[in-house]
């Protein structure tokens, strides 16, 4: 799908994911410290040997298109719920298992992180899907009521920009 973006005016092919490298919490280990304190791959994170996070993928619906926003987010899991996933990391057949949006941006001025969450698991090599869960904060809404191809453009344009 081309679209000539309404923020920057050129033609984009797709939108991109917006993705976080690591979970907030580890992010805000001094390098120093990072090695001795933090386990991270692409997929998952574990800080002192007691906070666990895995990797996420949250949608938002865009209206009148098959695509999605998606956002490469960080959820905190309960130890027995991450080593459960680690035993059976590509089976559906687990969860849905609670957890806390681990990371921070701004979704239409309002901050991200602690948002509860749902893991939704897929197997077959892919992510688990997040499910916000109810509240008046704007990140839910959209994920509940999508949002327009111009929303998601200006969205992108802000996450990349930072």
């Amino acid at each position: 799908m081309s679209y000539t973006c309404a923020c920057c005016g050129e033609v984009h092919d797709s939108l991109p994911d917006l993705t976080f490298a690591k979970p907030g919490y580890a992010s805000d280990i001094s390098e120093e410290e990072i090695d001795d304190r933090v386990k991270l791959n692409e997929d998952l994170c574990v800080v002192d040997k007691e906070h666990c996070f895995i990797r996420a993928v949250l949608k938002i619906p865009i209206h009148d298109n098959d695509d999605g926003l998606g956002f490469g987010v960080w959820v905190s899991q309960k130890k027995e719920n991450f080593e459960t996933y680690l035993e059976n990391f590509d089976t559906l057949d687990i969860g849905p298992f609670f957890g806390w949006l681990s990371n921070e941006f701004r979704f239409k001025g309002e901050p991200t992180t602690n948002l509860k969450t749902m893991a939704h698991f897929q197997g077959n090599g892919l992510r688990p899907l997040i499910e916000l869960d109810e509240s008046d904060h704007p990140l839910y809404v959209a994920q509940r009521d999508g949002i327009s191809l111009d929303e998601a453009w200006r969205i992108a344009h802000e996450h990349l920009g930072r």
